[in-house]
């Protein structure tokens, strides 16, 4: 060994060093294991078969449940019913928002109105004081 190696602070003494191919941590996570997320999403890739009518047809385990999870809910079944427009409210949205209903000329010019109003109210600095109370223009009395 060499006498210029220097022991100190993130340097320790050769002879405490690891090896070559040897671990830190001899008996931490073995190789291939996977954790939760990866396995969960593994089964949710795997083809089952569903038969629906007289027809057998194979799917994805994800699929298979949605669909059951739908035949429960048009059967009656409360919970999954629940569970089935609470899945539909969390994944529907970009569909709802396309199939929005446009608005008529005269909703629209409302809005406008309204919007308008709103940024005159937001750029004024301050409110006109009137006696005690602070009163703002009459435009937006209605807002009040």
């Amino acid at each position: 060994m060499s006498d210029d190696y220097e022991v100190g602070y993130g340097k320790p003494p050769r002879h405490t060093q690891f090896k070559k191919g040897q671990s830190g941590n001899p008996r931490g996570r073995p190789k291939g294991s996977r954790n939760f997320s990866t396995d969960l999403k593994n089964t949710l890739k795997e083809r089952v078969r569903v038969t629906k009518g007289d027809r057998a047809k194979t799917v994805s385990t994800q699929l298979a449940v949605l669909m059951r999870l739908r035949e429960k809910a048009l059967g009656g079944d409360a919970r999954a019913l629940d569970r089935y427009i609470e899945l539909a409210r969390t994944y529907n949205d970009e569909e709802l928002t396309e199939a929005r209903v446009q608005l008529s000329e005269t909703d629209e010019e409302v809005m406008d109105t309204f919007t308008a109003r709103l940024l005159r109210r937001a750029q004024k600095s301050s409110p006109v004081e009137r006696g005690d109370a602070q009163i703002e223009d009459d435009d937006d009395a209605w807002l009040r």
